[in-house]
């Protein structure tokens, strides 16, 4: 049997199992007696069909689909609804760093929509700050305080660091959540949000660089803009992700595709709040005191290797076909 003809006849059975589980997202109490009768019949014939693709068709997307397919029937007919410490260790340990691993390719490509403005950017102010303020409207008056060499940041320490610290936190969830929400409009308020913050950190950085005020920006920014920086670009990914299901859904009908990746995305956002909540304390106490520089730097590089190994090595023995683990496959719709 062709991989055409096998997608031709099962099509029907996998649709109807993929509605099953969509309605079935907040628990099998939505769906009534017959229907989940029915969600464990075609859960049993999707694992077949699985084994069957497995054996005969094991390159083909239609294998990727199915075990995705069996993936999220298995969770919702053996969850288990499991409260408490136990679930936020879990999380922690296991769900946010595979989810991670396993979209890291969003978070490269929201870490490239950044920087390349941000170089960009850089360049261009270097070579004639004037340029700055047409790159990022406002950005004469941080401009201004560069040339007069302000360290506009020394306010912290005189406004009071538990109240900046609030207020940073506060900013910088925002910033995460509009790139993550962005994802909705396909992708493009993502986009904006990447591209804008790339710009205003270039135009910032190229006119100290020309001003001769560089040691003093990065010596600010040097100890919190490692793990800020990598929350807005697991944050821009995961905004992404919700662009590129309504992209290009796959297999998927275009609503299951941004419900998967929407619960993907969630997982990445609830992940990062911690991150936020480190990177605004050391914001707030760190970034703006007198220490020495040195020692700022020892922080960004510890937590820089730390944020490394912990979303690179953690959570590596978590059930693979689980769905808080599974990959939705982002394929092309096959056409018999």
């Amino acid at each position: 049997m062709r991989a055409e003809d096998f997608i031709q006849h099962k099509r029907p059975q996998w649709e109807r199992l993929d509605a099953l589980l969509t309605r079935s997202a907040a628990g099998l109490f939505t769906l009534s007696a017959d229907e989940i009768h029915e969600l464990g019949r075609l859960y049993r014939q999707a694992s077949s069909d699985l084994a069957l693709a497995r054996r005969d068709f094991p390159r083909h997307p239609v294998s990727t689909y199915l075990n995705t397919l069996v993936a999220r029937g298995y969770a919702a007919i053996y969850r288990e609804d499991v409260g408490g410490l136990s679930t936020f260790l879990a999380f922690f340990s296991h769900t946010f760093p595979r989810t991670f691993r396993e979209t890291w390719r969003f978070s490269l490509a929201s870490f490239l929509m950044f920087f390349l403005p941000a170089l960009m950017a850089f360049v261009l102010t270097f070579r004639d700050p004037s340029i700055g303020p047409a790159l990022m409207p406002g950005a004469e008056y941080v401009i201004a305080q560069i040339q007069a060499g302000t360290e506009w940041w020394q306010t912290i320490n005189t406004d009071g660091r538990s109240l900046s610290s609030a207020e940073i936190m506060t900013n910088n969830i925002g910033v995460a959540f509009r790139a993550f929400a962005g994802g909705v409009t396909f992708g493009i308020y993502t986009l904006m949000v990447l591209v804008s913050n790339g710009l205003m950190l270039g135009v910032v950085a190229g006119a100290a660089q020309r001003f001769d005020f560089a040691a003093n920006l990065w010596g600010f920014i040097a100890a919190h803009g490692v793990i800020e920086l990598s929350v807005i670009f697991i944050a821009g990914g995961a905004g992404l992700q919700l662009g590129w299901a309504l992209i290009r859904p796959g297999l998927f009908t275009r609503r299951a595709a941004l419900v998967l990746a929407a619960r993907r995305a969630l997982r990445l956002i609830l992940g990062c709040v911690p991150l936020l909540i480190i990177a605004g304390l050391i914001e707030a106490f760190i970034s703006p005191s007198f220490l020495p520089l040195v020692f700022k730097l020892l922080v960004a590089l510890g937590s820089g290797v730390a944020l490394g190994v912990y979303l690179v090595g953690i959570g590596r023995d978590a059930h693979p076909l689980h769905p808080d683990h599974a990959a939705v496959p982002h394929l092309n719709r096959i056409e018999p």
